[in-house]
């Protein structure tokens, strides 16, 4: 039984006041986990896009103040009542969307998009009771995405955390937590791309990389890089991609390219940007007949999707996905057991470290467009 079971913990954590401010790090109190919870001990968390996106809020509701973060590695500290398949000293993975188990998404082969806990940006408190865990002198400090790993310890529902192998290294594998696991699931759980297949992958960043890594460990032939930004192509080398296409050297639409480079279109291809252009290019890019387009990337919310009906009637196909189509307990785990039989190398997305002390250096890195992933240390 530790010694902080039923206790409030004093922490540090790293306090989003305002949008675009950097963070502050602060002594935070944090509550006892409740019904259906975990508390955990966070060792080591990464910054992901979608953090730097909610923290600049200038597209969404801003809830402030607010403990970011979400893909990370940690022990759990002590669980709630009613949760029974964790238990302190147990190594996870919190994720921002869930797995109840019990719902009708949890209980299809098909589906990850579980009803209760579905990824929500705008709700800052835990769904037991609508009440943050956090606080600060008394003053609540909301929640984000179910996981706020920017703090030493955090509360997350159980359905939300994926028990991983203990020896697994979680300065690694806690970017499987979502950018990574979200790029290489599309490739290997949607497009699943045939041996000696070729395959587009549209925006060369993290999430792109990651569906390119996918299309090399399922062995393509060829995979072709799309990315207005050349200086990407190098390092996109070392995750497989093949060749390299950048739109603004043509006056023809991409898809035209690709289509003439590959005798009537790529097998699979996979957005990942979010550009509606993109997404369009990525569906008219695949070969008819048996070529399949899988969106990843998220849209602005009054984009339009436009294409010829033809284009479908021609026997290609358009998939979406969210994280990959992986479910957070029961698929996760798998993911990393991949890692750590030497199936899927994760050390080349890691191209930077910070102590937590200096997590706004890690923010600066990505407004810059500077690496992929920048692992912080919560013990430095």
């Amino acid at each position: 039984m530790s010694t902080t079971t039923d206790k409030v913990i004093r922490c540090k954590a790293a306090v989003a006041w305002e949008a675009g401010k950097p963070l502050v790090i602060e002594e935070v109190e944090v509550a006892p986990p409740q019904k259906m919870e975990v508390r955990i001990k966070i060792l080591f968390t990464s910054l992901c896009h979608t953090d730097v996106y909610f923290w600049e809020a200038k597209g969404q509701n801003p809830v402030f103040p607010r403990i970011l973060g979400h893909e990370a590695g940690g022990v759990v500290e002590s669980v709630g009542e009613g949760v029974t398949d964790l238990q302190p000293g147990d190594h996870v993975l919190p994720v921002f969307t869930g797995e109840c188990k019990e719902c009708a998404h949890c209980k299809s082969d098909e589906s990850n998009m579980c009803d209760l806990l579905r990824i929500n940006t705008d709700r800052g408190v835990m769904i037991h009771d609508q009440t943050s865990r956090f606080s600060i002198n008394g003053k609540p400090i909301f929640h984000f995405v179910g996981t706020s790993t920017f703090s030493e310890y955090t509360v997350v529902h159980v359905g939300c955390l994926a028990k991983i192998n203990p020896l697994a290294p979680l300065d690694k594998v806690c970017i499987l937590s979502c950018g990574i696991s979200t790029g290489l699931g599309a490739t290997l759980n949607v497009a699943k791309p045939k041996k000696g297949s070729s395959v587009a992958i549209f925006g060369l960043g993290a999430v792109g990389l990651a569906a390119a890594e996918g299309a090399r460990m399922a062995g393509a032939s060829r995979i072709i890089g799309v990315d207005i930004n050349a200086n990407r192509f190098e390092l996109a080398r070392k995750f497989g991609v093949t060749e390299f296409v950048n739109p603004k050297d043509y006056e023809k639409p991409v898809q035209e390219v690709i289509a003439e480079m590959t005798n009537g279109g790529v097998d699979r291809s996979v957005e990942c940007t979010g550009h509606i252009d993109a997404m369009i290019s990525a569906f008219e890019c695949v070969h008819d007949g048996w070529g399949v387009a899988v969106l990843v990337g998220v849209p602005h919310k009054d984009a339009v999707f436009k294409t010829s009906p033809m284009n479908l009637l021609n026997e290609r196909t358009l998939k979406g996905t969210f994280f990959g189509n992986y479910k957070p307990r029961s698929d996760i785990p798998s993911v990393v057991e991949m890692y750590m039989n030497k199936e899927l190398e994760l050390e080349k997305f890691i191209t930077h470290e910070v102590p937590f002390s200096e997590i706004n250096k890690a923010f600066d890195l990505m407004l810059k467009g500077e690496g992929l992933r920048c692992i912080i240390r919560m013990d430095a």
